[in-house]
């Protein structure tokens, strides 16, 4: 259970910093008050987190063996590609990155009330951040993880790390956002994940 709450805190705190999510979480908190903000982001992504540790409890029912390569496969997939897209990004924070969740809530604030109540603010920050994360590879991660480990410390571990980056994001996120390095941050995002793989190989052989 130490394992797979380790393994799920360092994947998603390291993953998350810099990603759509935490960027919709920054431009959120300047508008509205962080708490409100903080509340909304962190219980849609700890929605999504327990919808993929269910679908990866799902998966588990699978031959272990296929599990097991899928797992060390899907990994290693993931570090080359993040390690890829590193070389090809620039030092600071990728401008597609900000401008698609700076799109998001312009789209939301067109589509809701002008005049937000506290749970309007809270339902707009759940939806925003719910819809950015599906698909994303700190979900295809997490059922990997809940697949091959401990579920409950899969899941108390990614929520932690979730609620560590929503948490820098609203407190601070104005100020640190232009200093954030996603070419850096994707860097051990990728070794991060190269690392899960071969520790998943060592450990199925």
């Amino acid at each position: 259970m130490l394992t797979a709450f380790t393994a799920g805190l360092l994947l998603i705190t390291i993953s998350e910093l810099g990603d759509k999510t935490f960027f919709i979480a920054v431009i959120l908190a300047m508008h509205h008050p962080r708490r409100l903000v903080f509340v909304g982001v962190t219980a849609a992504l700890a929605a999504m987190t327990i919808l993929s540790v269910l679908f990866g409890q799902a998966v588990s029912l699978l031959p272990k063996v296929y599990i097991h390569y899928a797992e060390i496969a899907l990994f290693i997939a993931f570090g080359i590609k993040l390690l890829y897209d590193a070389s090809k990004m620039s030092a600071t924070s990728d401008p597609e990155v900000v401008e698609e969740a700076e799109a998001a809530v312009k789209k939301a604030d067109l589509e809701l009330p002008k005049q937000k109540t506290p749970l309007g603010i809270v339902i707009e920050a759940f939806i925003l951040t719910f819809m950015a994360e599906w698909g994303d590879r700190t979900q295809i991660a997490t059922i990997a993880l809940a697949a091959g480990n401990n579920p409950i410390g899969v899941t108390i571990g990614a929520i932690l790390g979730h609620a560590i980056c929503a948490a820098i994001a609203v407190i601070g996120g104005k100020m640190i956002a232009g200093r954030i390095s996603e070419r850096q941050i994707t860097f051990v995002g990728g070794c991060l994940f190269l690392v899960f793989g071969v520790v998943a190989a060592i450990e199925g052989a």
